[in-house]
């Protein structure tokens, strides 16, 4: 059995083995190409983007590496092919476009290079035009797969506006490049927000459910849940309640229940009542404790459909002090339109009735409505109004208070659109 002191005695032995190791390391990372850092940074990217954290600080380290590597560079060093792209990927991948403008200076690169490198320096400097046309000769799919790869994934950023299928397509050959790397993280939320633009709901599941099988737990994940939350309000009448579940299910309680509460809010403001209660259920029902605002986006969601009871009974049992101002902004919105939309007015008495519906469209269906595609349906009804004639001063009728609370109502209910787009 080793004793406490040999065993002490052994792991400080290793500790100061690992200490001597990483001094001789450091004394002689000058030494090593270009190439051979950049691949320990690619290395180091494709784990982060799988859910390592915990090396994201040696990113940062070889990325300062890197660049002192680089400013200290010779030009015969380029004349390395796998310098020259271990410099166009580090470019791509974080690096400090100074240093980059500094080294593509001093070379003489031929045609393809060339592009490549302009491109690149362009997009890093948010020259997308520019980058976009320096970039258009080049094919990502007949360069070296570690080169290709960051290419296609920088040419379909900067063509995404102008060509969002052509970007798609470029997305798609980056992932072919660089399967399960970071480069195709990046690719596949691009790819989701851009399908929902298009109005492709097949392939905004695809890409969602690739996301979710591989990468919830990057750090750019928070990305990815912007632009799936978008998605589904967007394509709403395209995706079935069980393709969003599908997804969704995949992630923890946590993540489905903040995913569920987002879709709720926006589906609300947009008049969606359907998604709003679908996704304000989820999210209700994913929790232990009972969320406020999954009763508030629930709330939102029938005040169109609700009773004054229903409603009211929901917000009684929201803290108000514990949801973000927006949220409490939104609150007030909802309880605004409960207490105003479903109050009755003053009872009519025969004689006033033909005077009120004289001011009135024969067609129900063309009354206001509260929350509808997230415009203002009483601006609409408002305009659909018949032209009055202006009455003789002689003549003019006394004050009708029923027309008065229509005139009201019509009131509260541009105001209370005016709450609604003000909180989106």
């Amino acid at each position: 059995m080793i004793s406490a002191a040999r065993l002490g005695g052994v792991l400080g032995m290793a500790l100061l083995a690992t200490y001597s190791t990483a001094v001789a390391r450091a004394e002689t990372v000058s030494q090593l190409q270009p190439y051979q850092i950049v691949r320990s940074l690619e290395v180091v990217q494709d784990r982060i983007a799988t859910g390592d954290h915990a090396i994201m600080p040696m990113q940062r380290k070889l990325l300062e590496i890197i660049d002192a590597r680089l400013r200290t560079s010779r030009a015969d060093d380029f004349e390395d092919p796998r310098n020259l792209r271990a410099l166009l990927v580090y470019a791509m991948t974080g690096g400090n476009p100074a240093t980059v403008s500094h080294v593509l200076s001093r070379l003489d690169l031929d045609g393809g290079n060339g592009e490549i490198g302009a491109g690149i320096l362009n997009y890093l400097n948010g020259q997308t035009d520019e980058a976009r046309t320096a970039l258009a000769p080049i094919d990502p799919m007949s360069l070296p797969a570690d080169l290709g790869s960051f290419v296609a994934l920088v040419k379909g950023s900067v063509s995404a506006t102008d060509d969002p299928q052509g970007a798609l397509k470029l997305f798609d050959q980056a992932r072919a490049l660089a399967p399960g790397a970071l480069v195709e993280e990046g690719s596949l939320r691009r790819s989701i927000a851009l399908a929902a633009t298009l109005g492709d709901a097949d392939r905004f599941v695809l890409a969602s459910t690739q996301y979710a099988a591989s990468y919830l737990r990057s750090p750019y994940a928070s990305q990815f849940a912007d632009a799936f939350v978008a998605g589904v309000v967007t394509l709403h009448d395209s995706l079935s309640t069980d393709s969003i579940g599908g997804i969704t299910g995949m992630m923890d309680a946590e993540q489905a229940r903040v995913i569920y509460l987002r879709i709720a809010r926006r589906a609300g403001i947009d008049g969606l009542n359907e998604l709003s209660a679908f996704a304000s259920a989820k999210a209700e029902g994913s929790g232990q404790n009972e969320d406020p605002r999954a009763l508030l986006y629930s709330s939102l969601a029938s005040v169109s459909s609700g009773t004054s009871d229903e409603i009211g009974a929901k917000l009684e049992k929201i803290d108000r002090s514990k949801l973000s101002r927006d949220d409490r902004e939104l609150f007030d919105a909802v309880a605004a339109v409960s207490s105003n939309l479903t109050a009755n007015p003053p009872a009519l008495t025969p004689e006033r009735v033909s005077s009120t519906e004289a001011q009135l469209e024969p067609n129900e269906a063309d009354q206001p409505q509260v929350i509808e595609d997230g415009t203002s349906q009483a601006r609409n009804a408002e305009a659909a109004l018949p032209n009055e004639p202006i009455p003789q001063a002689e003549t003019a009728p006394a004050p009708d208070p029923a027309a008065e609370v229509v005139a009201d109502t019509r009131k509260k209910l541009n105001h209370i659109d005016e709450l609604l787009r003000g909180v989106q």
